[in-house]
């Protein structure tokens, strides 16, 4: 446990309010108090809902967008494809702006994130109120916040936050007296905590520990013996004692992957060149800027596992001579290793390459004969392509079997414009 002084610590939680449904109302006042549904990917499912859309009994998360479609346009649903990189740039700003209210930050999800407080004393209601009011003032984002004395009891109070109104999207635990503290537990199911999952949720229930405060109350040694030492450490950190730590530094990546289902099945080898081109293309860009170096390439395609005709789903992994990051080695190794893996008469719908073994740039074993030799023409070319790629969008630069159409792409029929990160699409104000 850690020898800083518990009264001194303090952690904040800060989750935006649901954010893809969010990202699609800033640049779109218009429906800032409509109903909205974002789908995934090919317009499939309802993975994002406004709270106007919540209250709308008939829709459900997860549900198919062709059962609901036209109940939704009934009801006055306005829906959305995905638009990821919206959603990246939006995220950025969020974490930006809650950046400087704390000395240091853990980015937790695209939106949510911790900041650490320890050492400093506010009114945290009143801290957390113009936290809150700034992220809404700067990115128009609606967010709650919740503090705690550690990570376990600051995400507890953003979901008491979020899901209790008279809180008003700031929940203090604090500073919050012991007896009123306790009665919260009391309420919440036990699922409610950090960690727990539904099998998990089961196993306690079958013990009697059904709510927050039975588990906070539960000897830790015993959990321990029953349930692992990290259930021991969520009781502990229940009862205000810190054994999870900030992480300041995300963990080196062991991999990476770029992987997309098509809008339309493929059939044929030169159809699949281009995608899997790009994927390779892009788990490339993705991990220099890592500063990192693969060892292996995997590259896979599949038919659907719901097709009448046999699932096909292959996969090959292949090692390179030396580590590298220069992508157009990488992508002709899965060009190679699509050959290998092709078969005819089968009904392609989602391709995918992965970057394994990775290692960062001064961890490279070199090779005898010269394959890994990063010559300075070589290195200049791939930082040029990422310096374009970035200022401009990605795909700016690309290789030429990445082809120009993307006849392959998902389907997001209803994507908004790329607001923040294509100049094209930039809005435009007319006075």
């Amino acid at each position: 446990m850690s020898s800083i002084d518990q009264n001194e610590l303090v952690y904040g939680l800060f989750d935006a309010n649901s954010f893809y449904a969010s990202c699609e109302k800033v640049f779109r006042p218009d429906l800032s108090d409509k109903p909205v549904v974002v789908l995934s990917n090919n317009d499939g499912c309802v993975i994002a809902q406004s709270k106007e859309a919540k209250a709308l009994i008939e829709l459900w998360m997860c549900r198919p967008w062709f059962e609901i479609q036209e109940d939704a346009k009934r009801l006055g649903i306005i829906a959305f494809s995905s638009n990821y990189e919206l959603y990246a740039n939006m995220s950025n700003r969020f974490m930006s702006t809650l950046s400087q209210f704390a000395p240091r930050q853990e980015v937790y999800s695209i939106d949510e994130s911790f900041l650490d407080f320890t050492g400093m004393h506010r009114d945290w209601l009143a801290y957390g109120k113009e936290i809150k009011d700034t992220v809404l003032q700067w990115t128009k984002l609606p967010i709650c916040a919740g503090f705690g004395r550690t990570k376990t009891l600051a995400k507890l109070a953003n979901h008491c936050a979020k899901k209790m109104p008279d809180m008003h999207g700031v929940c203090d635990l604090v500073t919050m007296p012991a007896k009123e503290l306790d009665n919260i537990m009391l309420s919440l199911p036990v699922s409610k905590v950090w960690g727990v999952g539904s099998r998990l949720e089961k196993r306690l229930n079958d013990l009697g520990v059904d709510n927050v405060l039975r588990l906070k109350r539960a000897d830790p040694k015993r959990v321990r013996d029953k349930f692992g030492v990290v259930l021991e450490r969520t009781v502990r950190e229940l009862n205000g004692e810190p054994w999870l730590t900030l992480e300041e530094m995300l963990p080196q990546a062991k991999q990476v992957m770029s992987s997309r289902s098509f809008g339309n099945r493929l059939s044929t080898y030169n159809e699949l060149v281009e995608p899997i081109s790009f994927h390779a293309s892009n788990a490339t860009q993705r991990m220099r800027t890592k500063g990192l170096y693969a060892n292996a390439v995997l590259v896979f395609i599949q038919n659907s596992p719901h097709d009448q005709a046999e699932y096909y789903g292959p996969s090959l992994v292949i090692p390179l001579p030396a580590p590298t990051n220069n992508m157009m080695q990488i992508t002709n190794a899965a060009l190679w290793g699509l050959k290998k893996i092709y078969k005819k008469e089968v009904y392609y719908l989602k391709c995918g390459v992965m970057l394994m073994d990775l290692v960062p740039a001064g961890s490279q074993q070199t090779d005898l004969f010269g394959y890994s030799k990063q010559d300075e023409k070589s290195s200049n070319l791939m930082s040029t392509i990422d310096r374009i790629n970035s200022k401009y969008s990605r795909g700016t630069i690309k290789l030429a079997s990445e082809g120009i159409d993307k006849y392959w792409a998902m389907r997001r029929n209803l994507k908004s414009p790329d607001y923040t990160g294509t100049w094209a699409e930039i809005p435009t104000a007319y006075c």
